[in-house]
Formats: C-alpha cells, structure tokens, sequence
C-alpha cells in the first residue's frame, strides 16, 4: 500500500496547478491510458514531468500499475511535445 505522503506529494503536484481533482486511483488509471496522452491530458504529462522519477517509479508500483504500459504512455508523452521524459519507454 502507498503511503499517503507519496499520494499528496504526486496528487498536489498534478492537481493543484491545473484544477484538478483526481483521486489517486484515478490519476493511476490514466498514467497508462494511452488515449489521456493522446488527448495531452495535463494532469498525466505533469505526473511524468514534474513528479520525480524516483516518486513516479514508488506511486506506480503501489497504485499496481502496468510499468510497461506507463512506459508507453510517457514515451508517446515525449514524442507529442518534444520534451525528454525519464520514464519513456
């Protein structure tokens, strides 16, 4: 189980400065939905720009996320805007 230190860290750095209000298990979701980084849903490119790698790695095994499927995620994350993300696959 995460602890709830990691889930305010990651959801007040993806939430706070686009509105947002995603719980942890939704922001899970969508961080390996390919269609939100086909939409550039701004909560999930700031999860995997602006969260630390380290924390990143630390939410998706907690939250039981597809590391595969988030490494696809961040990689179509870096092609859409061109900017290098640590987890890309």
């Amino acid at each position: 189980m995460m602890t709830g230190n990691i889930a305010t860290q990651v959801l007040t750095t993806v939430n706070a400065p686009y509105g947002a209000d995603l719980s942890a298990h939704q922001l899970a979701e969508l961080v390996a939905d390919v269609e939100a980084a086909g939409n550039f849903n701004a909560s999930v490119f700031a999860f995997y720009s602006e969260v630390d790698p380290v924390v990143q790695s630390q939410f998706l095994k907690a939250m039981g996320v597809d590391l595969a499927a988030a490494g696809k995620v961040a990689g179509l994350l870096s092609q859409l805007s061109g900017y290098r993300l640590p987890l890309a696959a």
